[in-house]
């Protein structure tokens, strides 16, 4: 999708003319602070004020509180360190194939056996596959699905990372899946997470 300022202006107006409202009755907008929304000269911003002046521009509140939150967990030095660990994890889990694959199998035969034994309903949007994911830096949120999904798939990171530790033949990989599985079975990942 086009997200040109002029791309969207032509979106907007589109979607006003089909629900036959005037932009000339818009009294608000409100974006994040990309250049192509709030850009002083080219920015969506400015091509509605320039057709409607009373259409003023506030900086999405919701998009200032994501900033502030990543800002402060950033400065809290537990809080910044558990997302680096994080991080690490997700590239050591994310970075083969295999591993990625062992935890797939965990999790399909957890499945299976739930719903052979009846403790796992079946249906439209149920039981879905779950993956370890990376946090996005500009949505919470992103951190959000990242650490329910590590804590549902859990005890099959905790496997997988035993393997690695004494299965790699890459002795630094070995020292590093040592490292997280101390780390996430410390009290301290416990009460982060």
């Amino acid at each position: 999708m086009e997200t040109s300022s002029l791309s969207l202006k032509s979106a907007i107006d589109n979607l006003f003319a089909h629900h036959d409202l005037s932009l000339m009755k818009v009294r608000g907008q409100s974006y994040d602070g990309a250049s192509n929304m709030k850009g002083e000269f080219n920015g969506l911003k400015t091509l509605i004020m320039n057709e409607n002046e009373s259409a003023y521009y506030v900086h999405c509140f919701a998009h200032q509180l994501q900033l502030a939150l990543v800002a402060v967990a950033r400065k809290h030095v537990d809080i910044a360190d558990f997302f680096n660990i994080i991080s690490t994890l997700m590239n050591v889990m994310g970075a083969s194939c295999k591993r990625k694959d062992m935890i797939r199998q965990k999790q399909a035969k957890k499945v299976a056996k739930g719903i052979k034994s009846g403790l796992i309903e079946t249906g439209k949007g149920l039981n879905q596959e779950l993956s370890l994911k990376r946090a996005g830096d500009t949505r919470w949120g992103s951190h959000y699905r990242s650490l329910l999904n590590l804590a549902a798939l859990f005890s099959y990171v905790v496997e997988v990372l035993e393997v690695v530790s004494c299965d790699a033949t890459d002795s630094s990989k070995k020292v590093q899946a040592r490292g997280l599985l101390r780390y996430l079975q410390s009290f301290g990942f416990v009460f982060n997470l």
